[in-house]
């Protein structure tokens, strides 16, 4: 197996294998588990409570919002956090540091535009 496809050979091998190690872990578990459905077991659960109704809610698109607000901030935080550790590297100063503030700066211009929208009040 040596050579340029040798190592894609050996991936394929294991990935292989780890799949047919996972199918028979799920084969031998529906062989061995005990298959006995009542009308309690095949109802919906919610957190201990009887369903009640039909299954369809509304919620408010606000929630969403901030969702995505905090998908940003995490975002933010992934940039943040390898840019620190290369700041202080040698060569990397000013340039680095001019970066870091022009992208927080388009994270800054997306919050206010989001309280300018008024997307951030809870009422």
């Amino acid at each position: 197996m040596d050579g340029y496809f040798g190592s894609y050979a050996l991936v394929a091998a294991l990935l292989a294998i780890g799949v047919a190690i996972v199918a028979g872990a799920l084969f031998a578990n529906r062989l061995l588990r005990p298959n006995r459905p009542t009308p309690e077991k095949l109802t919906t659960y919610e957190c201990g409570v009887d369903p009640v109704g039909e299954g369809w809610a509304q919620s408010q698109v606000r929630y969403y919002v901030f969702t995505y607000l905090y998908v940003v901030f995490a975002v933010d935080a992934v940039f943040l956090f390898p840019w620190a550790t290369v700041f202080d590297a040698p060569g990397y100063g000013l340039t680095t540091l001019v970066e870091m503030f022009v992208f927080l700066g388009f994270i800054a211009l997306g919050i206010v535009y989001a309280w300018r929208k008024r997307v951030l009040t809870w009422t």
